[in-house]
């Protein structure tokens, strides 16, 4: 065997090791970090927590449910046939805060009012009660100008698709991320 012979083995030999040990040194590292990255991960009970069904086959059209979820209140109501003929009836440039629709379920599109509601006929809207201008629970039931919420609080005025009609507050009540599982139950989350 030559002397160059015996250097490129010892050349390959030395070049295995390197990488045999970075190798070794990078499964160690990922199995040392994995705990740390997992343990960020939500518990099982704050799991449980992100979802919620509510049974709606009791709500009469005109009423309404008040949930609690993620610690904020949710209107869910059940529309009259006035409530959504006015709610259709306003026409999107005629929203002159906010013509986004907020609607996770429904992204990227306007805030008429089929796309604030779940289903295509509109007598169901859910929405995160909380006003937008500084976190008040607006009063519902037909309240203000608009015959939807009002936030007693600074004059905030929505109408029955829960769209900002006249006052401070710069947004429509946001919509939840929620779903029909059957025809007596919604899941929000």
């Amino acid at each position: 065997m030559s002397q160059t012979d015996d250097h490129d083995s010892d050349t390959s030999r030395r070049d295995f090791l390197y990488y045999a040990t970075a190798g070794a040194g990078a499964v160690t590292a990922g199995a040392a970090v994995w705990p740390l990255v997992n343990q960020m991960n939500p518990s099982a009970d704050v799991q449980a927590l992100s979802t919620l069904f509510i049974d709606i086959g009791g709500l009469e059209p005109g009423g309404q449910l008040t949930v609690n979820f993620l610690g904020k209140p949710v209107f869910i109501r059940r529309r009259t046939p006035e409530e959504i003929e006015q709610g259709r009836a306003v026409d999107v440039s005629e929203l002159s805060i906010d013509r986004e629709s907020r609607n996770p379920n429904k992204p990227g599109t306007d805030a008429s009012d089929i796309n604030r509601t779940m289903d295509d006929d509109g007598e169901w809207l859910v929405m995160t009660g909380v006003c937008t201008h500084l976190g008040c629970v607006p009063l519902g039931n037909n309240a203000g100008d608009f015959n939807g919420w009002f936030c007693p609080c600074h004059g905030s005025h929505y109408d029955t698709a829960g769209r900002i009609r006249r006052g401070p507050a710069p947004e429509n009540l946001p919509i939840p991320v929620a779903e029909f599982i059957d025809d007596n139950t919604i899941q929000l989350g």
